[in-house]
């Protein structure tokens, strides 16, 4: 009954009515805002009503107090202020510091550092940021003693002598010549902020710590929004009105994918006209596009920055509204990162870094050796780790293993870490230009030019080429007297590129510089010198410390890369392509990799007798868990037999895919050879495990007695796999080919010297137009083109590497079914450089059985143990049957049960091209195929 009055005073805000049909109408504010008399006579029997509001309103009155930090408060010692124990913790580090350089052999002025200590201490405490070193300084100190992995440095704070002095970080700056201006510049005051890096497997543990120190309530991770992109508008938007899944994800691909610059919706659909022809034929695409057009860019989630934490000084409640996700145990302020810091909120960036935990499991294998790491691992000064880098053998290497840096390294041939940090930074569009002039500089091809002889010893490093953002900022110091703190604000006017700022800081410059005695031509042109570079000049103290991971991988790959190779196979263990790429690697080294053994492999990949033990836990289908549990159950005992296994070991652990998985990849080897049977045996596994874990649980025992004989039910007969068939399954399980290679040995007579291997594919690549190669078709991802039909991106592999090729649209046509997934092939690769990137295509392509490669004598076909010469009365039939002219003999290799090996040479002449050893290769019970030696 009082829904009139109800409606009345909701609708003075929201201007909308309800008639008695529940229908909605709108309408302008002026029909329902009435004035301020008319409210008071509406309610002049409840006159404090009126009153309320304006109570109501002064206690919705809130202000922000911007500005200010609330940090939380660095208890220290009885006695001492923070000022005070903060001047202290930093000289006595710094004294730490240098007694351990001269334990290295380094003598350092000590007055020189004390000097720049007493000036950053000093600023430091100006800006009233002591505590905040000091809880950095903590937590790092924390994880450090609790054998966590941290990083050197990340970001400009590697430029500050008391982060140094602090072990914030592991970079001499007045060594490396970085400056504390860059990060914290005294003349314009900004919170300091240091980017942490962590093993990424151990960063929760530090959180863990903050938060029982400072306090669960005052410890929160920052949240982030994602917005709805072109793509997934689409999706959302064809979900939610319910038109068919395929017809939603055709849509979809029409947008391009570009992760680094998402394109628009409108953009889009504009550039590809398909979008039209889809409207045109239905309707409902052009609604559904009309309303993804509105939505587009709207917040669609929530989640939490990746590495930002916020610390205050009290319950973060009583600062920022917080969010709970659900994901995570830590909650999340309301606010994202730059209203956060607005709040006064202080952000501590705990980064997770994959390499750090390379680098500290190489060194556990280190360990087991008792092999310590010598000086040149700290003083970036061994030849061999320069070397590596030289050659461009820096798969693995942080920050250098892209193809087109490791041919950059090539042409650098960096010679100390001066030069890696110049790689790093240079190694980025822009200024990748000046890489040519920076080598031809180093190697004397070209003169350096320094601009002005006293900008020589801040440009001598990189060769005359102005290279990172504190190379400018001392080029104005010295050149036109700009204070540090001033040539930091010119830097980042520059970088902005603020036309009326540009202008009065060339007056000021070029003022700065009549006074040393510089021409004003001269200056101007200087300044336009570091304008330029300004724009894309890098952080060198954020390279430098980058550089000093680079150095310490590299260092580990040239002196221990078993150790390396391990620890890096071990942090990618679910990554089947890096695994392969490490595994090659391996190969190339002449280091072992052993298979995987359910008796000798560890869940996580192990160094043992200078080889590399697979690791049971990087076998598809079966979980790093579950092998933990195999070789938990192992510590009792080898397993004796694929009974003993299935008896031991937990169902609910190792299901029917993991055994399958087990058997195809070879670790069941050692308790039957025969893969093929142990794969077939799988169902008598699974039914034997199940009965044993019942078994355990109902806590039977035999009737007879322990001693009692098991029976156990036969394992079925299977015949064994062929070479091909064998590796084929091997593959399923592992993602690559381990064991061997199908194409092992295929490379006979006549196609050595016309067959170019993955492995020499950069060098034989830029000396030859067009090329031979061989590989089975690992992978091919059809994309349209933009001249209409598809092109295609095909991985090949062959027995040294994988490489990939584009196939044209032409190509394509002719070719699509002899490159399909599986297929051996020989094709033509048609080779070119494109900024020192090496881009390959293909002209053509036959299957490998139909290529005329030359042909050896004849080949030597090796049969598996117990294996029967009559097997192969059909496959020599057909061979004598090919119509070729590349005949030979065939000798058979048996191995018989005494150990002895027996050879026998088959009557007549058969093909014995590289398409007939392939046939021979798939035979069952064929082991392997070779040339017959001359």
């Amino acid at each position: 009954n009082d829904f009139e009055a109800h409606e009345t005073r909701v609708c003075i805000y929201d201007s909308v009515t309800l008639d008695d049909k529940r229908r909605v109408h709108r309408h302008t504010p002026e029909q329902w805002l009435k004035s301020q008399e008319t409210m008071i006579e509406l309610f002049s029997d409840l006159p404090e009503a009126i009153t309320n509001t304006v109570r109501i309103a002064k206690r919705c009155g809130v202000e922000l107090a911007l500005g200010t930090h609330f940090l939380p408060e660095y208890p220290v010692p009885d006695g001492l202020t923070l000022d005070e124990f903060f001047r202290k913790f930093s000289q006595d580090g710094l004294t730490a510091r240098l007694e351990a350089a001269k334990s290295y052999g380094q003598i350092l002025d000590e007055a020189v550092y004390r000097t720049r200590l007493d000036f950053e201490v000093g600023v430091i405490l100006q800006m009233g940021f002591p505590g905040y070193f000091l809880i950095v300084a903590d937590f790092i100190q924390w994880a450090k003693d609790h054998a966590i992995p941290v990083g050197p440095g990340r970001g400009s704070g590697a430029g500050s002598i008391v982060a140094w002095a602090l072990k914030i970080t592991d970079l001499d700056p007045i060594e490396h010549e970085l400056l504390f201006e860059r990060f914290l510049n005294p003349e314009r005051i900004s919170m300091p902020d240091f980017d942490v890096d962590f093993c990424q497997e151990r960063r929760g543990e530090v959180i863990r710590y903050v938060r029982d120190k400072y306090g669960e309530a005052s410890v929160a991770s920052i949240i982030t929004f994602g917005t709805l992109q072109a793509k997934a508008v689409v999706r959302d938007v064809g979900r939610v009105m319910q038109m068919p899944y395929g017809q939603v994800d055709r849509l979809s691909k029409l947008i391009p994918f570009n992760p680094a610059k998402p394109p628009k919706l409108s953009d889009a659909i504009d550039d590809e006209p398909k979008f039209q022809e889809e409207i045109d034929r239905d309707p409902l695409v052009g609604e559904m596009l009309d309303t993804a057009l509105a939505l587009e860019g709207l917040y669609r989630n929530a989640g939490t920055h990746a590495a930002g934490v916020v610390i205050g000084d009290r319950p973060l409640v009583q600062l920022t509204p917080l969010y709970r996700d659900p994901r995570s145990d830590l909650p999340a302020t309301q606010l994202n990162m730059k209203w956060a810091e607005q709040a006064g909120l202080v952000k501590f960036d705990f980064l997770g870094l994959k390499t750090l935990t390379v680098v500290q499991r190489a060194l556990n294998f280190l360990d087991k050796t008792e092999e310590t790491m010598p000086s040149e691992w700290r003083l970036y000064d061994d030849q061999k780790s320069y070397d590596l880098m030289s050659n461009g053998d820096t798969l693995g290497v942080f920050q250098l293993e892209g193809q087109g840096m490791r041919d950059t390294l090539k042409k650098v041939r960096p010679g100390s870490i001066e030069d890696v940090i110049a790689i790093i930074s240079l190694y980025r569009p822009g200024p990748m230009d000046n890489i040519p002039r920076f080598v031809d500089v180093k190697f004397g091809r070209e003169d350096a030019d320094y601009y002005h002889p006293l900008l020589k010893p801040i440009l001598e490093e990189t060769y005359g080429v102005p290279v990172y953002q504190e190379q400018v900022m001392r080029m104005a110091q010295e050149l036109a007297g700009y204070s540090l703190g001033e040539a930091d604000m010119l830097r980042r006017a520059m970088g902005k590129k603020k036309v009326e700022e540009m202008v009065k800081q060339r007056m000021r410059f070029i003022a700065g510089a009549k006074e040393k005695d510089v021409p004003e031509k001269q200056a101007s042109h200087i300044f336009d010198v570091m304008e330029k570079f300004a724009g894309y000049g890098f952080n060198k103290s954020h390279a430098a410390a980058y550089a000093a991971i680079s150095y310490q991988t590299a260092y580990l790959k040239a002196n221990h890369p078993i150790e390396f190779l391990a620890a890096s196979m071990s942090l990618d263990i679910q990554n089947t392509d890096k695994l392969a790429a490490f595994f090659q690697e391996a190969k190339r080294l002449d280091i072992e990799v052993k298979p995987p053994n359910i008796n000798e492999s560890n869940a996580d990949f192990d160094v043992r007798d200078g080889a590399i033990i697979y690791a049971l836990g990087a076998i598809k289908g079966v979980g790093l868990e579950a092998m933990k549990h195999v070789v938990e159950i192992r510590k009792s005992g080898a397993f004796e037999s694929l009974h003993d296994f299935a008896e031991r070991v937990d169902p609910r652990h190792v299901n029917r895919k993991c055994m399958e998985s087990l058997a195809k990849s070879g670790a069941f080897d050692c308790l039957e050879s025969n893969r093929a049977r142990a794969l077939a045996a799988v169902d008598v596994l699974v039914a034997t495990s199940a009965s044993a874990a019942e078994d355990r649980a109902s806590s039977q025992v035999s009737l007879f007695g322990d001693d009692a004989a098991v029976i156990r039910a036969p394992l079925p007969k299977a015949s064994m796999w062929s070479a091909t068939t064998k590796l084929d399954h091997e593959f399923k399980a592992v993602g690559f080919y381990l064991s061997g290679h199908p194409l092992d040995g295929l490379l006979l007579a006549g196609a050595r010297d016309r067959i170019t291997l993955a492995m020499d594919l950069q060098e034989v690549a830029r000396e030859k137009s067009s090329l031979e190669m061989m590989g089975i078709v690992r992978a091919r991802i059809e994309k349209p083109a933009m001249s209409g039909g598809k092109f295609a991106y095909v991985t090949f592999s062959d027995p040294t590497g994988e490489f990939e090729a584009m196939v044209p649209p032409e190509t394509l046509m002719e070719i699509r079914d002899t490159l399909e997934p599986g297929s051996s092939v020989v094709v033509r690769i048609r080779p070119r450089v494109k900024e020192d990137e090496l881009r390959l295509s293909v002209d053509g392509a036959v299957p490998i059985e139909k290529a005329s490669l030359g042909a050896p004598k004849g080949l030597m076909v090796s049969l598996e143990p117990g294996m029967s010469p009559e097997l192969l009365i059909e496959v020599s039939k057909q061979l004598a049957r090919i119509d070729t002219n590349e005949r030979g003999e065939i000798q058979l290799e048996l191995r018989i049960s005494d150990g002895s090996v027996a050879y026998i040479r088959l009557p007549g002449r058969y093909a014995v091209s590289t398409g007939a050893a392939q046939l021979l290769k798939s035979s069952a019970g064929v082991r392997s195929v070779r040339e017959l030696a001359a």
